[in-house]
Order: structure tokens, then sequence, then C-alpha cells
């Protein structure tokens, strides 16, 4: 006899595509894969080899996250469209999800950078780095913008992002550095929310890349002004012209208590 034409018992079935034998049972019941024969002596059920590639599509396609009625409608009207109108739907959503993952792991990244920065950081020191491009979501604001209308515009650019969760962006504030210059030391103008997936430009502010003076200042807002004062001191001691924006963001949200423990990142591009 062609062995192709073999019959094979329910278990040599399921060992031969590595699954449990329970399974075949169910998929019979249900009626989305039935045996090739049922001994009427015992009712074991027996599979035979041109079996095989059906078992692996359904197997692929549970893999895929398919649902099983998916599935069984798949089955019912096999063909070349049909499959690939199943694998075209699946292939977007793992692209939609390697997205997000790729932007929650640069979010963590961002996360660990702050804590090595914060493990061996020296709070006095003014230093100058080299920064990325990068493309910011802005809302604007004044003085007398309140909290809670703070809270809802940056909500309302979140849910239009299609951000799931906060923690899925960087967030801070902006601040002129003419205001700063002028001595308005709480004249911020914007809020900012980084989106590690976005890279369109379009209608969006972007940070430009090349060397920043970063500082950091520990304790609440109301005391900054003595960090900026330190920043210009360092700016003007090493010939430095300060411009556009400074970018205040906290670095230590998540292992903190008290507003006196709070460290904000500063950030301001250096004129060429």
């Amino acid at each position: 006899m062609d062995k192709k034409n073999k019959l094979l018992t329910i278990g040599q079935f399921a060992d031969m595509h590595g699954i449990n034998k329970k399974t075949l049972m169910w998929y019979d019941e249900i009626g989305l894969f039935k045996p090739a024969a049922v001994n009427p002596e015992n009712g074991y059920r027996c599979y035979n080899y041109h079996q095989s590639p059906i078992l692996e599509t359904i197997l692929l396609l549970r893999e895929l996250d398919v649902s099983i009625s998916e599935i069984q409608d798949f089955m019912k009207d096999r063909s070349a469209a049909s499959m690939k109108c199943l694998l075209d739907k699946k292939i977007a959503d793992f692209d939609r999800n390697i997205t997000h993952l790729q932007a929650v792991r640069k979010t963590l990244c961002k996360h660990q950078q702050n804590m090595e920065t914060l493990l061996t950081m020296d709070l006095s020191e003014i230093s100058v780095v080299n920064k990325e491009e990068r493309c910011l979501v802005t809302v604007d604001i004044h003085k007398d913008t309140s909290f809670e209308k703070k809270v809802e515009m940056i909500t309302a650019e979140t849910e239009k992002y299609h951000l799931g969760r906060l923690h899925d962006a960087s967030y801070g504030s902006m601040i002129p550095v003419s205001s700063l210059l002028d001595g308005n030391f709480d004249d911020y103008t914007r809020l900012f929310i980084e989106i590690p997936f976005f890279d369109q430009k379009d209608g969006l502010h972007v940070q430009p890349s090349g060397r920043y003076v970063r500082a950091f200042h520990k304790g609440d807002w109301e005391q900054i002004f003595s960090c900026y004062q330190r920043i210009f001191d360092y700016a003007e001691k090493h010939g430095l012209t300060l411009c556009g924006y400074s970018y205040e963001m906290g670095i230590n949200e998540t292992v903190i208590d008290r507003m006196e423990d709070y460290i904000t990142q500063i950030e301001i591009p250096i004129r060429v």
C-alpha cells in the first residue's frame, strides 16, 4: 500500500503535527477537521497523509489568532483569494503590534536612560549634549490656563494619536528662551508630547538636532529660576548663545512620592 494512503492513528497524526490528540478530537466535534475514517468497531479516529496540509493551514491560522468561526468560514470555501484576505488582515494586525512594541521599547529605553542618569548625575553639573531631531505634538497654553484645562488638552491629543496609555509617550513643557532672558520664568507657551513611533512632520513642532545645554533642577517649579540663572552664567562663561525654546521634562516621576524630590531636566538649543 502507498504510504500516502496509509491510515494513521489519532496519536500518530497528532505527534506528526506536534499537537495534543485532544485538539484533533475537539476539531472533529465542532466539525472543523474530520478524520479520514472512523473504525466502526471501536470508534477510533484515523487520518491520512493527504490531510496534513489542511491541518497545518488550520494550525497556522490559529497561531495567527484567527478565531475558530473565521477558520470554519474559510474552510467551507477555501481559495487563494480567501486565504490572501485572511493573511492581509493578519499582517496588518502584526504590523500595528510591531509598531506598538517598538514604541513601548523606545519608551522603556527612555525610562532606563533616566534611571541611569539619576544614579550617576551631579545636580550641580551643567553640560553640553548632542541631540537628534525629534517631532513633538504640542498644545498651546498661557499663564492663565488652568491645570484642569491642560489635562483636558493633553488627554485629547493622546486620544487623537491613538496612544493606549500615558506611558506610551513622554510629556513636558516648553518656554521661549526670549521669555527666560526677560526674567519671565513662568511664561510657558506649550506642552509637548513625544510619540516614539510617530515620524511625520506636518503640523508638528520639530525640535532641531544639534548641541544643547542640559541642566537639572530638583524641587518644585517655583525655584526653577535659580537653575536658569546658572544656565545663563554657564552660557556666558563659555560663549554660548541660547535660542528657541527650553524643553523641560520630569525624569523621576515614577520613583518619588514627594514634590521636593522631583527632578526636571532642562535642555536648551545652542545657536550655531
